[in-house]
């Protein structure tokens, strides 16, 4: 292959400029076509980046010998058949977030991404920010104990998406944040919501995940709201974590805060429960302030050269994929309990 390695990026929309941007000046990696059935939007990409071929028409891509590398920003609806297009033309592909529509076109690209040894990877780009891989490692080494709670609300007077329901909008992000930093994945989901404009998808949705033991995750997306707010909270038995996105420098803090349940919890014991409440100090743990699209970037370019498995790899897709199918059918059951099914597939 060279050193140099070659990547067509397909859609030049919302997030295609982001993706074309990062590869760009990635060293020993070139953007070399960009295609989207807009015009005007690669006149952009001419206007901007004169050496980078344009084309309205993706076969282009997959047929051009010099491209290692696809990268996907298109509607969900079309990424499968892109996909499968780029792996079989022998591409490594990086696909948007929602990796596909369906737990089983997720399948169908693990499979065909096997089968020619090709890195396939899903841009579930917050696990690439220091902020979440710093909760990350707050949780691996056992800095805040048990976790009991994972706590998630991501909401603003959002663009409304036509083809899709909120949770598969937003819900996305936190269902991939909480899979990379929670070690035990959730066993059943229960989600409830609504949509206030007519014959348009959920615009507001509650999704509460269960796990073994008594860990509980919670997450809340909505359109709908006069003020933006992305806040995460996780409750350890020894310490809790805020993460705000919001805050320009101060992501990620730390309250050294708690209970103790001190007593027996026997039937006639059960007044003299005593409960303490733990306040220390709060901290904010210093975080790598890379861009997280550059990271994952430069993670695509070196698990191709490494033949690596990445970190946000088609069984992560799949993972968040089957959650958000499972929280869809329980909304349209006004919340009923959908089991999941999350082990690693076997191949």
């Amino acid at each position: 292959m060279g050193n140099n390695i070659n990547i067509g990026v397909i859609g030049y929309g919302y997030w295609g400029p982001n993706l074309v941007r990062n590869f760009a000046e990635i060293p020993g990696t070139q953007v070399k076509t960009v295609s989207d059935f807009k015009p005007e939007l690669l006149a952009r990409v001419q206007a901007r980046y004169p050496k980078i071929d344009i084309t309205t028409d993706c076969r282009d891509i997959f047929n051009d010998p010099k491209i290692d590398a696809v990268a996907i920003a298109t509607p969900v609806s079309t990424h499968f058949d892109l996909a499968l297009a780029a792996l079989q033309a022998g591409k490594h592909v990086l696909v948007e977030k929602p990796m596909t529509v369906s737990s089983e076109q997720a399948l169908r690209l693990i499979e065909e991404a096997e089968k020619r040894n090709l890195v396939l990877m899903v841009d579930h780009t917050f696990v690439y920010t220091g902020a979440v891989r710093k909760m990350r490692d707050l949780v691996v080494t056992n800095a805040i104990g048990d976790i009991y709670y994972y706590d998630s609300v991501r909401v603003n007077l959002g663009l409304f998406q036509h083809d899709v329901n909120v949770i598969w909008d937003l819900a996305v992000h936190d269902l991939s944040i909480m899979n990379y930093v929670l070690p035990s994945r959730p066993y059943a989901v229960s989600a409830t919501g609504m949509s206030h404009v007519p014959g348009e998808p959920e615009n507001i949705a509650y999704l509460t995940l269960f796990f073994e033991g008594n860990l509980i995750a919670h997450i809340h997306v909505n359109w709908l709201a006069p003020v933006k707010v992305r806040r995460t909270l996780i409750g350890g038995s020894q310490r809790m974590i805020v993460y705000d996105d919001l805050e320009p420098s101060e992501k990620v803090k730390i309250y050294d805060k708690g209970i103790t349940v001190n007593g027996s919890n026997s039937a006639e014991n059960v007044y003299q429960m005593l409960i303490g409440y733990r306040t220390g100090d709060m901290w904010s743990p210093h975080l790598d302030m890379t861009e997280a699209l550059r990271t994952e970037g430069l993670h695509f370019i070196d698990c191709i050269e490494k033949g690596d498995r990445p970190i946000t790899d088609g069984q992560a897709g799949l993972q968040v994929v089957r959650i958000l199918e499972a929280a869809t059918q329980s909304m349209k059951q006004h919340g009923q309990l959908v089991e999941l099914n999350l082990a690693q597939v076997a191949l």
